[in-house]
């Protein structure tokens, strides 16, 4: 049978018409460059003045357990990305899920006549001002922490009820009270429920769990159809299951994630957690993808380029002890392009000894440089909050909130040899202020039938480069060196034609959303026009625009 908003697609074909005219429309250049896929040479901050009786009028009548600010919301203007810079005109603080229904219903019934959108925030993560919504109405998520209480259900499927502006930190906190915790995470959990479900959430544990969006039973999504018209809406792989498979990695397009039902498993209380070097990415490459075909492996895989970084060993030592440390101080790490193979194994304090012959095992299977062995036991917590240190630390040195141009991308396991060769070899050649990912994860586990666009292959791999800039630096660690780098990046990836795929995308034209889609973009357009007609929803990431009516 089909969903509610299919049958409704279905006897509406002038939706999808309009959808079509909205996407011809949608990337006409305007003077805020909405559309821009290029990183700008400086931030960009689009101010806005606004005029309270043209905003605050049509809202007299709500009522809503929150409230809406109409001042000094300049924050949500601002996020990790710290690029973009685009001013609301309202912020809705919610209290309840009806709060974020009733803002929806009205901008829906005010029509394509006005420009109000609306964009959800949570923790202000996003990199290209994502969660932003200019002269639009921004939810501030994180209002709606407790709202309801996290509920822990134990038993042959245990999971956890959460709301969509929950940190994922608080909930590895209340889950543990249980003896669980969730399968897959991200390497950042003071992030929100429904910003990396929105998503696609990827870390470590990714290669046999697949990412958070494939670990989640059950949603409630706020839509904006004209059937709902802010219709709070509970959805599962059984029950409203294109809603549920839509809003999946779906950037925000189609509803507002209120609440998760999110899988969990046993939690360990020790974490066994390892670092290795290879100077050759051949043996670096076939080794991680060995580890993640292994049927018994470590818990977690991930991987770092490392270029020209004096004493790396040395810098170890503050959290790991090296297996031989005779030979671990006369490695040399000056000069060299090394790649690091980070693998952790779960335990509990009972299991010391089956886990170190376990280990033992999977590390003489591999091929790395043997005096770079080095190992570390913290608790499972540490091991998953292990960012948020580094966080501190760079709070303190006030160099945490400062530009952060990330490019991420999916590239197909075929196409990463030569993907190497030419970033690694000629475009890169020298370390970046910031660690550059890279590790494999198997398709075999991740759900198809979300909105998550990821390369034709089996097996593929996430590269990051997590570059943060130094404030008034003209160096190679300036804003405009790192920006020159990844534009490097990008037209390679894109002119090469691996079948690379961008995640957290960013793209300037509707063209480009098209090849990102690929034969998936029927599909998305489809849900748009079923969910979100009036592209009301998260206009920050630019790939439709707000209709605007022809005379």
């Amino acid at each position: 049978m089909d969903s509610p908003a299919y049958s409704f697609h279905k006897q509406n074909n002038m939706v999808y018409l309009k959808l079509c005219l909205i996407l011809f429309m949608g990337c006409v250049p305007d003077t805020t460059n909405l559309c821009s896929n290029q990183f700008l040479a400086t931030p960009t901050i689009i101010p806005y003045r606004l005029d309270p009786s043209h905003i605050t009028s049509p809202f007299q009548t709500l009522s809503l357990d929150g409230y809406l600010s109409f001042d000094n919301n300049h924050h949500t203007a601002k996020d990790f990305g710290n690029i973009y810079h685009f001013q609301p005109s309202a912020v809705l603080y919610p209290k309840s899920v009806s709060d974020i229904s009733c803002i929806i219903k009205l901008i829906f019934e005010m029509g394509s006549g006005s420009e109000l959108t609306v964009a959800a925030r949570g923790h202000g993560h996003s990199l290209q001002g994502q969660a932003q919504a200019h002269r639009g109405i921004v939810i501030n998520m994180e209002s709606l922490k407790g709202s309801p209480e996290m509920q822990v259900h134990i038993g042959k499927r245990p999971y956890v009820d959460v709301s969509g502006g929950e940190l994922w930190i608080n909930i590895l906190h209340e889950t543990l009270k249980h003896g669980l915790a969730p399968k897959s995470w991200t390497d950042y959990l003071h992030l929100t429920v429904g910003g990396t479900l929105s998503n696609a959430g990827i870390s470590g544990q990714a290669f046999r769990h697949g990412p958070q969006i494939n670990n989640v039973y059950q949603l409630e999504v706020v839509t904006a159809m004209i059937a709902g018209k802010g219709d709070i809406i509970t959805c599962s792989g059984k029950k409203n299951a294109d809603l549920f498979y839509a809003v999946l990695g779906g950037l925000g397009q189609f509803g507002i994630i209120t609440k998760a039902r999110i899988s969990l498993q046993s939690a360990p209380k020790m974490v066994k957690w390892i670092r290795v070097l290879y100077s050759d990415f051949s043996l670096f490459s076939k080794d991680q993808e060995l580890l993640i075909s292994s049927a018994n492996s470590f818990d977690y895989i991930e991987g770092f380029v490392i270029i020209n970084r004096t004493g790396l060993l040395n810098s170890w030592r503050s959290s790991f002890n090296p297996k031989d440390p005779i030979q671990a101080s006369q490695f040399n790490s000056d000069g060299k392009t090394l790649y690091c193979l980070e693998m952790a194994k779960y335990y509990n304090p009972e299991e010391t000894d089956v886990m170190d012959q376990r280990t033992e095992i999977l590390l003489s299977g591999l091929q790395y440089i043997p005096s770079t062995l080095f190992m570390s036991e913290v608790s499972f917590v540490n091991f998953l909050d292990r960012v948020h240190l580094s966080e501190r630390k760079l709070r303190e040195k006030g160099l945490w909130e400062v530009p952060h141009p990330w490019i991420n991308l999916l590239i197909p396991k075929s196409k990463i040899h030569e993907f190497a060769e030419e970033v690694f070899g000629n475009i890169l050649t020298d370390n970046i202020n910031g660690p550059i990912l890279m590790y494999p994860v198997n398709k075999t586990k991740w759900n198809n039938n979300t909105s998550l666009v990821t390369p034709d292959e089996d097996v593929f791999y996430l590269v990051a480069f997590l570059s943060s800039v130094v404030p008034s630096s003209t160096g190679t660690d300036g804003f405009d060196k790192i920006l020159t780098l990844n534009r490097r990046i990008l037209q390679y990836s894109a002119s090469a034609n691996l079948g690379i795929k961008q995640y957290l995308p960013h793209y300037r034209t509707q063209g480009e959303w098209r090849t990102h889609f690929g034969s998936r973009w029927k599909v998305f357009l489809q849900r748009k026009s079923s969910y979100d007609p009036l592209a009301i929803l998260a206009p920050g990431q630019r790939i439709f625009k707000k209709a605007v009516p022809i005379l």
